[in-house]
């Protein structure tokens, strides 16, 4: 009889990774959910504390930890810029320091571990879309600085642990996703436009909203991190874009939103915030090739289900976690 396999999920109880939780434990392993609670939430995981196999660990990833584990999904680091901006040192700590601690966990297990990357390694490219063999124009001094440098830096760690140390690594780039869970004022495209639609608020654009992102839902998101960990190669350690490479323009996501929530709502247009990239949306080439992957949730679908979550959500009349 097989045993399962113990997997550690940084940043488990956060949007990402409570669902990733969920799938794991659907599968039969064994998961360790650590979290510090700044952006992730008990509300997130609460229905899966009373599995056998679920334990919850509240712990900061800039601080050492020791539990034995065979795989290890690093996902701990806010990825709201509400969030990472309110603190960008801790940010970058978070990037930084936690990155040098899970590897060293990974190390002396001898587990396999994942790196959830980002799509803001890119910064405001200058071609589109972007493959993984482009380096990135990003600025230091600029605002985004504390998570981009953050998410670069760790990525630069995880490979050198792999060429110096022979840690089994994978990095993936995380594109835009989306869907229940997600946080109602983290400032997130997807999240702000629904609550402020299902409040009847105006919705604001930035610009005059012909600036384009990707949209993946969730589920599709943690298919492609489960596969990446587990049908890859370990001399293959990425790094590979996850997202959605169709475009929505902001302007038609935010008129889509207001009809399908019926909502009385109105878009009100302000200046376009400084570095604010035109276009980013993914090459997944490298994905579909390796772990035969691509998103399946059509937008409306996926925003089906994220509206339905959120009206719920705002029935409890809790504007924090």
């Amino acid at each position: 009889m097989l045993t399962a396999k113990r997997i550690l999920v940084t940043g488990g109880a956060g949007f990402i990774g409570s669902h990733l939780c969920e799938h794991l434990l659907s599968k039969g392993s064994e998961v360790i959910c650590l979290d510090n609670f700044y952006c992730g939430t008990r509300r997130n995981i609460h229905h899966l504390l009373h599995n056998r196999n679920f334990d919850l660990v509240r712990h900061d990833v800039t601080e050492p930890i020791r539990v034995e584990v065979d795989e290890i999904y690093n996902l701990a680091c806010p990825a709201s810029p509400v969030y990472y901006q309110r603190d960008p040192v801790q940010t970058i700590k978070t990037s930084v320091h936690g990155a040098i601690n899970m590897l060293e966990l990974a190390e002396r297990t001898r587990a396999k571990i994942l790196q959830t990357s980002a799509s803001e390694i890119y910064g405001n490219t200058e071609v589109n879309p972007v493959t993984e063999d482009y380096w990135g124009r990003v600025n230091t001094n600029g605002s985004r600085a504390c998570y981009e440098e953050g998410k670069r830096a760790a990525e630069t760690l995880f490979y050198d642990y792999h060429r110096q140390n022979k840690t089994a690594v994978k990095v993936a780039r995380v594109f835009n996703t989306y869907g229940p869970r997600m946080h109602p004022n983290d400032g997130q495209v997807v999240s702000s436009f629904v609550v402020a639609a299902l409040r009847n608020k105006d919705i604001t654009v930035f610009g005059d909203g012909s600036q384009t992102r990707s949209f993946c839902y969730v589920d599709d998101i943690v298919r492609a991190l489960v596969s990446f960990m587990g049908e890859t190669p370990d001399d293959f350690i990425g790094p590979m874009n996850l997202g959605n490479p169709n475009e929505y323009t902001i302007i038609d996501l935010a008129k889509g939103i207001i009809e399908m929530t019926n909502s009385r709502s109105q878009i009100v247009f302000q200046p376009l915030p400084k570095g604010e990239p035109m276009r980013r949306g993914p090459d997944i080439g490298l994905a579909q090739k390796t772990i035969n992957w691509a998103p399946v949730t059509p937008l409306h679908q996926g925003l089906v289900k994220t509206v339905a979550y959120f009206e719920e959500y705002l029935k409890t009349n809790r504007p924090g976690p």
